[in-house]
């Protein structure tokens, strides 16, 4: 019996720190760490410890002879990662892979004081630089998020039906109560505080604010109601304060959603589903009851280029395949498509399509019964169409993707536009239109002495949970070299000194005492539902829970 990594890898390299044979890659000093779709065991050296299953944060290790069918190709996919690659053996034996020399990035004097560090923003990539001060040196952390709940893209990103992957959110929760964690949640910068105060209390300040920004297609009728962004979806669907529960609309039959990467997936993926498997995540009660109610049963999944070239994961393709109840069909429109698909080689994502039914839909015609999800690459949108909401997408068929004419009118009541995310300028930082995030070096902010950035508005929109923790990790690098330096400037102030002035400016501040009420109340919620977690989906539902009042079950 040997191990496999799944569907669920978060890449943050957890499990191979604690392989026994280094048979785990690759390696965070290894070209391809970051690059790959996820982290692979190489069957030859497994020597079945089960050491990776118990550190994995997300369950995404499992033994390859207990795989269940929706998971049993992980097994074929790990060893192909190393079908390619003759590892150096390590003279003990061939279970053995060759260990790098080790490095130490890292020399803090003996009498390092400790620092009192702000951490704006409690999802992934905040969390992994909390994390990184409190287990390495003898920083205080403050945490602070705009939101009165923390997680961030962990609680609001993740798929309801990813269950697993939100596990991740358990390891960073342990850092809630540390001693050394004081934690300020509901608290937005440049609205309740400024970032020159928060500077003006700590040695440093790490911006770990995200992308929440979904970028435009640029199209005629892209404002037109019906027509949604794809980031709107995901945080309606997950309940995300920002988003009212009648924000999205699932009232046609058919919906096209614009986009190939995984968000484009994910949306596809949750439309189509059977609502009662929904309900065994933690999907927002309103997104649950439209759903129940609603009429989507086609989507159409639209790639301006080809099978080759689509940015979804192999992982997520195949969630996708063994969707219950859900046909896959590639329209057969244009001959690159099928091209591509039949040449693929076996470990190439445009593979996985090669059993899937291929026809040229006719899209005159009205949603077939039953559900379904179209492949439509080598197509554009050019206009959304309708007067008082979206009645039909005008696509380019075939090669006139490239010249842009158009070439057919989709019918569909929704347009979801998932083409990828871009950060928001911050108050008080520097911001680069261009690429969507603050200007830095080695995630030190330029001109701005004690402020540093990490996660997506560092490096942009790319990369998942565990990118976050070698983003960290750099982060935190940098700015304990600058304190061992000597070039952080002194804070004016002390931490009660902050206290103060956070309960001055805002009276419904969240702590960490508060946070495991909201806790308590939405798994008591979701025992009475017959659910895991009914989430609260407004700010006064969550603060009402952080003081302890009952609340009514939502939707």
């Amino acid at each position: 019996m040997t191990y496999a990594i799944t569907q669920t890898c978060c890449s943050d390299a957890t499990c191979v720190s604690v392989c026994p044979v280094n048979c785990i890659h690759p390696t965070p000093d290894e070209p391809d760490f970051g690059r790959t779709e996820m982290l692979y065991i190489d069957p030859r050296s497994c020597i079945d410890c089960g050491a990776c299953a118990d550190a994995c944060p997300v369950e995404a290790v499992f033994p390859v002879d207990g795989l269940p069918a929706s998971q049993r190709e992980y097994g074929p996919l790990n060893a192909a990662y190393f079908a390619d690659r003759e590892p150096e053996q390590d003279p003990r034996g061939p279970n053995f892979h060759v260990w790098g020399e080790p490095t130490f990035e890292r020399s803090l004097p003996s009498d390092f004081a400790p620092l009192r560090v702000a951490v704006v923003g409690t999802g992934p990539a905040g969390m992994y630089a909390a994390e990184d001060l409190l287990l390495h040196t003898g920083a205080e952390v403050t945490l602070i998020d705009r939101l009165p709940v923390a997680g961030g893209l962990i609680r609001y990103g993740v798929a309801p039906d990813h269950l697993s992957t939100k596990k991740a959110g358990d390891a960073f929760a342990r850092f809630h109560t540390h001693p050394r964690v004081r934690m300020h949640l509901g608290l937005e910068v440049g609205r309740d505080i400024t970032a020159e105060e928060i500077a003006a209390h700590h040695d440093a300040v790490i911006y770990a604010v995200g992308a929440s920004a979904g970028r435009r297609l640029g199209i005629p009728g892209e404002d037109l109601p019906g027509s949604v962004c794809a980031t709107t979806f995901v945080s309606w669907y997950n309940a995300h304060p920002d988003v009212a529960p009648d924000a999205v609309d699932l009232s046609a039959e058919r919906a096209v959603v614009v986009g190939n990467g995984n968000v484009a997936l994910d949306a596809a993926r949750i439309l189509v589903s059977d609502p009662d498997a929904l309900a065994a995540g933690d999907i927002a009660g309103h997104a649950l009851e439209a759903l129940r109610s609603g009429s989507v049963r086609e989507v159409v999944l639209l790639g301006r280029r080809g099978p080759e070239d689509a940015a979804y994961t192999r992982s997520e393709l195949l969630a996708l395949r063994h969707l219950a109840g859900v046909e896959l069909v590639v329209d057969d429109h244009d001959p690159r498509t099928g091209a591509a698909i039949d040449g693929a080689a076996p470990g190439d994502r445009a593979a996985l399509l090669r059993d899937v039914d291929r026809q040229v839909v006719d899209w005159s015609l009205p949603s077939p019964a039953g559900r379904r999800i179209v492949f439509r690459f080598h197509s554009a949108p050019v206009e959304a169409l309708g007067g008082d909401t979206v009645r039909a997408v005008r696509v380019t068929d075939g090669s006139d993707a490239e010249s842009g004419t158009t070439g057919r009118d989709i019918r569909a009541g929704l347009l979801l536009r998932a083409v990828g995310q871009r950060g928001l300028p911050v108050s008080g930082l520097p911001f680069d239109e261009a690429t969507g995030t603050v200007p830095h070096e080695g995630g030190r902010v330029t001109d701005r002495p004690g402020t540093y950035v990490v996660g997506w508005i560092k490096r942009g929109p790319t990369g998942g949970i565990g990118a976050n923790r070698t983003c960290a990790a750099e982060t935190v690098g940098t700015l304990l070299d600058d304190a061992v330096g000597g070039t952080l400037p002194s804070p004016e102030h002390g931490a009660k000194a902050f206290q103060r002035l956070v309960r001055r400016r805002n009276r419904r501040v969240v702590d960490a005492r508060g946070l495991a009420e909201i806790e308590r109340a939405e798994l008591a919620l979701g025992r009475l539902a017959g659910r895991p977690r009914v989430k609260l989906a407004t700010v006064p539902e969550l603060v009402a829970a952080a003081r302890g009042s009952r609340l009514r079950i939502p939707g």
